[in-house]
């Protein structure tokens, strides 16, 4: 499938770019790092996607994390045409809230309460509040190459797009909203326990990506999740895992369930909508309890709990808790991953793979990638070429070396060995 193929995209891009800064409403669809323009999407259904032009593709993006079951699944469509015959948003509580809260803490281990809002983003500016509210203290930890959505105070070394864009930090950020905010490289134990031995006393809370998902798939090292669980308690600081992106996909209890390391809060989204814009953080109760109405520290929406979105959540959660698709899941993307390394191994080209569950990452790196240092050594020009020779073979990637490649249950062993076919004749092509 060359360019030409794509020409009513081409032209359609061109339209979008007069009215939408860089014709992308998300930095994350734009094209920036791999050359070229974002393909326009018509549909979607089970493990494909198909273009403007009539083109289809075998989908890894999964609209970067949620279809886990594939698109337009049939009891998640059925739930969202129900709830849409009732109404479209009311501004009033539902049964439909209710309902997947019950979910929810029932299936995520540090879940007693949780409050439901619109986007992983608002979930990451409300659990900094709680947590400095909780605790009277003011500084935050995070991880370089971890993203949190674009919160003043967490856009500083993040991931995902900021990464990809060279620009980890963004211009309009007060330097008085990141003075509390004190950045730790992923997986260095030292530096972890020096920085509580410091100050442990004055940190309100400490948020990670238990599995990163934004510099690329990147594990914790044995003991690196225990070892934040122990200094927090100690020093009475909120642990945040933010598990947008593992949550649910990982295992039906997310990072948490696989890892058994149990946060005080953590923060939901994706596969939780399934599909619909949904995000969510929740913990124990004692900590939840200090939001309004109940306590003092402020957080409301006019949409959050929109009884479309929480229908499809419901209908999500309630298949991936019936037919457990998990080890089908993983036995997959093990069958996928080994395939690539083996296509990467036979071209000659340094390569590494990281791989959780359902994510996994390609990297176009000879070392291990355990933190943010690491990946930004990552070969993005190869990875560019790669991109580009997959998707003109029907393969949608990522399209940034930083993000992870999510599978699906729809996706079926033809499609893997197609795409394992078109990884060997790209990297061939590339060595």
């Amino acid at each position: 499938m060359s360019s030409s193929r794509r020409s009513h995209s081409e032209e359609q891009f061109q339209r979008a770019l007069k009215v939408i800064p860089g014709g992308v409403n998300s930095p994350a669809r734009a094209f920036g790092a791999v050359g070229g323009h974002p393909v326009i999407i018509d549909r979607g259904e089970g493990q494909y996607l198909y273009d403007i032009d009539g083109n289809r593709y075998i989908d890894y993006v999964g609209s970067w994390g949620p279809h886990i079951l594939g698109h337009r699944h049939p009891q998640v469509v059925f739930r969202i045409e129900a709830a849409l015959k009732k109404g479209t948003s009311f501004g009033a509580p539902t049964l439909l809230e209710t309902e997947l809260a019950e979910l929810v803490a029932e299936l995520v281990p540090c879940v007693e309460k949780v409050r439901m809002v619109n986007s992983g983003t608002e979930a990451a500016m409300s659990v900094l509040r709680l947590a400095r509210g909780y605790t009277g203290r003011d500084k935050v930890i995070k991880f370089a190459g971890c993203y949190h959505g674009h919160v003043d105070s967490l856009l500083v070394q993040a991931g995902s797009g900021a990464l990809t864009l060279g620009t980890p930090s963004s211009p309009g950020v007060p330097q008085g909203c990141t003075s509390d905010t004190l950045v730790l490289e992923y997986n260095d134990f030292d530096q972890l326990k020096e920085t509580f031995a410091k100050m442990g006393e004055q940190i309100a809370c400490l948020i990670l990506e238990p599995v990163v998902g934004n510099m690329g798939v990147v594990l914790p090292e044995p003991g690196f999740l225990e070892t934040i669980r122990a200094l927090c308690t100690e020093h009475g600081t909120v642990f945040i895992m933010d598990e947008v992106m593992t949550g649910f996909r990982l295992s039906i209890g997310g990072a948490q369930e696989r890892f058994g390391i149990t946060p005080d809060i953590c923060m939901l989204g994706k596969v939780i909508g399934g599909g619909m814009p949904v995000g969510a953080y929740g913990g124990k109760a004692e900590i939840m309890d200090t939001i309004s109405p109940v306590g003092t520290v402020y957080q409301a929406g006019t949409l959050s709990g929109n009884p479309i979105a929480m229908a499809s959540g419901i209908a999500t959660l309630e298949c991936l808790k019936e037919t457990n698709p998990y080890p089908q899941l993983e036995e997959k993307t093990q069958r996928l991953t080994q395939g690539l390394v083996s296509a990467a191994s036979k071209a000659g080209l340094p390569h590494t793979l990281a791989e959780c569950g359902s994510m996994y990452t390609l990297f176009f790196n000879p070392d291990k990638v355990t933190n943010y240092t690491i990946s930004a050594r990552n070969d993005t020009d190869r990875f560019a070429r790669y991109f580009q020779g997959m998707l003109d073979r029907g393969i949608y990637l990522p399209c940034s070396q930083f993000e992870a490649n999510f599978t699906s249950a729809a996706l079926t062993d033809d499609d893997i060995d197609q795409t394992i076919q078109a990884a060997e004749e790209v990297l061939q092509e590339i060595a």
